[in-house]
């Protein structure tokens, strides 16, 4: 039986929720976010790893940047392929997992945004995508990700929630479980009198967690901000974004 998160119905079904066009707009100001917190250098390479219909990877391309996003969906590919191929990007889609994906020395950045990590049951997989980002960075190269972090989601934590939007009604229902690891959820979603229900899981991680875990796959330097415009990782964070680098770093 497949884990949820290689179910390709999963995000088809559900894109219009992830991916709604408010989501859409905010990626410019993200993006101008990574870039001003990552110092990003004009003409760097950058893998958007678990890029989705490439929110980012389009946005980055946008700004002048050699991209390749990678993802395992191949729908979500191909709309991001169209997209930048009606604006004349340049964008390199891949798919691919992101345990499989490694092109050694070859990006000085890696961005994985929007809680696209910690799916794996086996913490040691997500260790082997880290070292697969490692291994695919070049000297002096940096990740950032974008999650939900812990202390965020103890402050925030809403059992259930249900809402209208874009033409259906969605319900969640959340659970936190194996003392306080992991996120269990229901996601139902009713459109034109049916029903889809999905469960949805993940590991959660504190600041201090993900930044030992990428220190153990050999990334120094760590440092956790409370969003993208890194603001400080305190009370009133609003997500965890981890910010490590390869190599030695200039103080």
């Amino acid at each position: 039986m497949k884990a949820w998160h290689e179910e390709d119905a999963f995000w088809t079904k559900w894109a219009p929720f992830l991916f709604h066009e408010r989501r859409w707009e905010q990626s410019q100001e993200e993006v101008a976010n990574i870039i001003s917190l990552l110092k990003i250098s004009p003409g760097a390479s950058i893998l958007d790893l678990c890029c989705g219909p490439g929110r980012h990877s389009l946005q980055l391309a946008r700004a002048g940047f050699s991209v390749t996003g990678v993802d395992r969906t191949k729908t979500y590919l191909q709309k991001a392929r169209k997209q930048a191929e009606k604006e004349g990007l340049k964008v390199e889609f891949v798919q691919d997992d992101m345990r499989t994906f490694c092109r050694p020395n070859t990006f000085d950045v890696a961005i994985n945004l929007f809680t696209s990590f910690g799916y794996f049951e086996d913490i040691n997989e997500d260790k082997l995508v880290v070292r697969n980002v490692y291994g695919s960075l070049k000297d002096k190269g940096v990740l950032l990700i974008d999650t939900m972090g812990k202390e965020v989601l103890a402050r925030t934590f809403r059992e259930r929630d249900w809402y209208e939007a874009h033409g259906f009604l969605v319900l969640q229902e959340r659970k936190v479980s194996r003392n306080w690891s992991w996120m269990e959820s229901r996601w139902i979603m009713i459109k034109d009198g049916k029903i889809e229900e999905h469960k949805v899981s993940h590991r959660l991680y504190s600041a201090a967690e993900l930044a030992a875990l990428l220190k153990d796959c050999g990334f120094t330097a760590i440092d956790a901000y409370g969003d993208l415009s890194g603001a400080p990782y305190d009370h009133t964070a609003k997500r965890l974004v981890i910010v490590a680098h390869k190599g030695n770093v200039k103080p």
